[in-house]
């Protein structure tokens, strides 16, 4: 088994693309509409949308290998590319997926650890997320390596008002 982690460019957009809709799809549409989970998905993963996303300086995109195949990615952003103002000192874990066929392999922690060495070599000093109240697993993934809860905000899956918890890890 190899892992490997590849930062993403511009390049990379079709096939971001593509993980993007497959991971969130196959994370969320037993719990939501088709219809919210179609409009979601495309506003959220068009391609202008997300080349804007891969354009901002203050967000960075990785994909995640498994044996070479592209197994998940990660989004992590800093200053104003963060979805709630928290801050200078703060880096934002916007998105971290991995499709169904490779999790329960470490994926997610190796991403975490990624997130962590990112946030460390610009000193920021928390890392903070957004996750659905209902995504029980991700939930006690975050709580497992140190995360806690700290509030939560409104996420809009279509026209159905959502909430996620948001949860906070201080780094030392």
């Amino acid at each position: 088994m190899t892992i490997n982690i590849k930062k993403c460019t511009i390049k990379d957009l079709r096939i971001l693309q593509e993980i993007c809709y497959e991971t969130f799809d196959e994370t969320f549409k037993d719990q939501n509409s088709p219809e919210n989970m179609k409009t979601y998905l495309e506003r959220a993963f068009n391609l202008k949308q997300l080349k804007k996303e891969l354009s901002n300086i203050s967000s960075q995109f990785f994909f995640v290998y498994y044996n070479d195949e592209v197994a998940g990615y990660l989004k992590v952003n800093t200053d104003d590319a963060q979805s709630e103002k928290k801050g200078d000192e703060a880096l934002e874990l916007e998105r971290i997926y991995i499709k169904n066929k490779f999790q329960r392999h470490g994926l997610g922690k190796y991403l975490l650890d990624k997130t962590m060495e990112i946030a460390m070599k610009n000193n920021k000093k928390e890392i903070w997320l957004g996750v659905w109240e209902k995504n029980e697993n991700a939930i006690a993934f975050y709580k497992k390596v140190g995360f806690v809860h700290t509030g939560a905000h409104s996420f809009y899956m279509g026209d159905e008002e959502q909430i996620d918890f948001i949860m906070m890890k201080t780094l030392k």
